[in-house]
């Protein structure tokens, strides 16, 4: 499977002072991406916290390698780099065409929403095996 884009839109309330989208706001934007590659192999938060199950970031790596501007349209693009029954290391990128912007390693990890770790059900498992 090849990796997953997702496009975002850069707004004023993405800026700071500069005109430089903020460096926090581009959290929000790898968390959308992470959200929608789940989304699109059919792993929906909602019914993973009906199991009692979650997804919390673990750790992750940034490197800025350029800066983002209003009205930007941006991609993210997000994939797997690695997988254990228990946490997913996640490779993304937020490009603006061909320009890569900033990159992050995302180590995700599976979660009892009552707290502790938990492994994740083969089933989910299995999904994520053609990213991998």
């Amino acid at each position: 499977m090849s990796a997953h884009h997702f496009p975002v839109r850069i707004y004023y309330e993405d800026t700071d002072f500069s005109g430089n989208v903020y460096h926090a706001a581009y959290l929000k934007f790898f968390e959308r991406g992470r959200t929608e590659f789940l989304r699109d192999l059919g792993i929906h938060h909602g019914e993973l916290a009906e199991q009692g199950l979650a997804f919390a970031v673990r750790s992750m790596e940034i490197h800025y390698d350029g800066a983002a501007h209003i009205d930007d349209l941006l991609s993210v693009s997000t994939e797997v780099a690695a997988m254990t029954g228990a946490r997913l290391t996640l490779r993304q990128t937020i490009l603006r065409g061909d320009e890569v912007l900033t990159r992050a390693s995302v180590v995700v990890a599976a979660i009892k929403t009552s707290g502790g770790p938990a492994r994740m059900p083969k089933a989910i498992l299995a999904r994520f095996a053609p990213a991998a």
